[in-house]
């Protein structure tokens, strides 16, 4: 009888106590929801933390709302720790949410293609999760868009470089044309130089040559002239002094008188020449000799 009545103080303990914590759970769940619904987050990821870390709920709704309220915090730390065990749930339309939601945070942070594979997930847990394939098809769109903006963008850089290379290949003929032509007018220059060098080569000599034929005919002149004076030099040894004085004495000049002389002893050649020619004739036998 004894060991009965103790069985049953004991189940019953054990009875009050699980009523206890179900009244606390129950009460904890209540005020976690009316925090979530008013706005308060952070009570409500509190009340919901205290369930599970504490009082050890593992229901995926507790786990849910959990998750939410993260969620709704922007505690990118929390968010996906929090949702992906619920991607596991047997439950389809909660596994459904997780990966949507999931989905959500990734598209936030700017990662397309992860999105994408938490809706197609969401999509194939629940087909008729609307959310899901809304939020499907507008990240779609979105990665589209932005492959194709990619892609006008590698055009466009594609185009640039072309350009650029373009440039710098025009860039390449223009310095080997203005070398070119730098080294033209080099050779130009130096052509010009040598042309000018020649020419001014043959002024001089043609100068020299001038100034040689200019003496020489000077030389020739003085020459010349110098005979001309030794000449008359000579002619005035030949004249005696008395004859150059006499000369003077009649008012004759030199030259006047040397064209005396001249045609003095061209008549007494002739005289002579007459002479001879008189002596050579024949002798007239009938005649005497004087």
């Amino acid at each position: 009888t004894y060991m009965k009545l103790l069985t049953g103080v004991l189940v019953a303990a054990l009875l009050f106590t699980d009523l206890d914590k179900i009244g606390k759970i129950n009460t904890l769940k209540t005020e976690a929801k009316k925090a979530y619904l008013g706005g308060d987050y952070k009570t409500a990821v509190e009340k919901y933390k205290y369930l599970v870390d504490s009082l050890g709920v593992k229901e995926d709704e507790v786990l849910l709302n959990l998750a939410n309220s993260y969620f709704e915090l922007q505690d990118t730390t929390n968010i996906s720790n929090a949702y992906l065990p619920l991607t596991q749930s047997n439950n389809s339309k909660i596994k459904s949410i997780a990966s949507q939601q999931l989905g959500v945070a990734a598209n936030r942070q700017g990662k397309f293609e992860e999105a994408l594979n938490h809706f197609k997930q969401a999509l194939k847990a629940d087909p008729t999760n609307e959310d899901a394939r809304f939020n499907y098809e507008i990240v779609k769109k979105k990665v589209e868009d932005q492959k194709k903006k990619e892609e006008e963008q590698n055009k466009d850089k594609k185009k640039e470089d072309e350009k650029k290379e373009d440039d710098k290949k025009e860039d390449k003929k223009d310095q080997k044309d203005n070398k070119d032509k730098q080294q033209d007018q080099k050779d130009k220059q130096q052509k010009d130089k040598e042309k000018k060098e020649q020419q001014e080569k043959e002024q001089k000599e043609k100068q020299s040559k001038e100034q040689q034929e200019k003496e020489k005919k000077e030389n020739e002149q003085k020459q010349k002239e110098q005979e001309q004076k030794d000449q008359k030099d000579k002619d005035k040894k030949d004249i005696p002094p008395s004859v150059s004085d006499k000369l003077k004495d009649m008012h004759m000049s030199e030259e006047k008188a040397k064209m005396i002389l001249e045609a003095m002893k061209n008549q007494e050649v002739q005289y002579l020449q007459q002479n001879k020619r008189k002596a050579t004739k024949p002798k007239d036998k009938g005649k005497p000799d004087w």
